[in-house]
């Protein structure tokens, strides 16, 4: 009979520095969730290797301890395999890179508008992955997190291209996570929602900033922000998620649990939040 003791559940031990010492890996790191990710895995002890795009946070970024950023544009598999040649086994691996901006109307789109979406939402993930995958299996150890979208995990009316992209790295999360488990590797993905950032600025106009219309929109009331997001990034990072591994979890408001997209008569079009014109 197996014992009860817990002998293989990892110590904390110290709360405030959950990543104390581990290399972490961060994909799209300069801006908004992304540098919200760097910032807390700094903050809990934690040597981030960060590949951006844009050179100027790649600069802003090497001026902060512990980071060290290179320019990096993970669509292309020689970049990523030059960019991974050169950094260490990570303990932690975070696929932060996505954009809905290159997408047009499915109506309108075409081949080229798809293979954008493609890659900067998934063939990325996959190169990544692929180039840091086997060491931390050699190691052992370790945990991956997979930014996608709570788009990839409902009906997203606006942009099914997008949306399948994002469910389809949902599904990857799922499937590697039940592949490399027992190599002591564990995989989790997070679906943001309603969260301010550059890439999305929820606040744009005076009346989005009108509590009231948060209040009757988004299940808590309100906008979300990167360190929220990067909070449960850390969760899934460290060991405390030790035993889990193969989810997909909503950081949302509770937009996936309630209203979702709903068609706006204002708009023309479907909307999930509130005063779009």
């Amino acid at each position: 009979m197996p014992s009860l003791s817990p002998t293989d559940v990892p110590s904390i031990d110290n709360w405030n520095r959950l990543l104390n010492g581990r290399t972490a890996v961060v994909t799209g790191g300069g801006a908004g969730i992304g540098r919200a990710i760097v910032e807390l895995f700094v903050a809990h002890g934690a040597n981030v290797h960060v590949a951006e795009i844009d050179a100027a946070l790649v600069s802003d970024l090497n001026m902060m301890d512990r980071v060290t950023a290179q320019s990096i544009d993970v669509r292309e598999p020689a970049q990523v395999a030059t960019f991974a040649h050169a950094t260490p086994t990570p303990e932690v691996l975070v696929n932060n890179v996505g954009d809905y901006r290159p997408s047009v109307r499915f109506a309108e789109s075409g081949p080229e508008s798809w293979q954008a979406m493609y890659e900067i939402n998934l063939l990325h993930l996959f190169t990544v992955t692929h180039a840091f995958l086997p060491r931390m299996i050699d190691t052992g150890r370790g945990s991956i997190v997979n930014l996608h979208s709570v788009e990839g995990m409902r009906g997203y009316p606006g942009e099914p291209v997008y949306a399948a992209m994002k469910a389809a790295a949902a599904h990857f999360t799922t499937s590697l996570a039940a592949g490399v488990g027992r190599h002591g590797v564990r995989v989790n993905g997070i679906g943001p929602d309603l969260t301010q950032t550059p890439q999305v600025d929820y606040l744009r106009r005076p009346e989005d900033r009108d509590p009231t219309s948060w209040r009757d929109w988004a299940p808590v009331g309100r906008v979300g922000w990167p360190t929220e997001t990067a909070r449960a990034v850390l969760f899934l990072a460290s060991d405390l998620s030790s035993f889990v591994s193969g989810h997909n979890i909503p950081v949302d408001g509770g937009s996936l649990a309630g209203s979702g997209w709903v068609w706006s008569e204002r708009a023309s079009r479907f909307v999930n939040r509130p005063a779009v014109e």
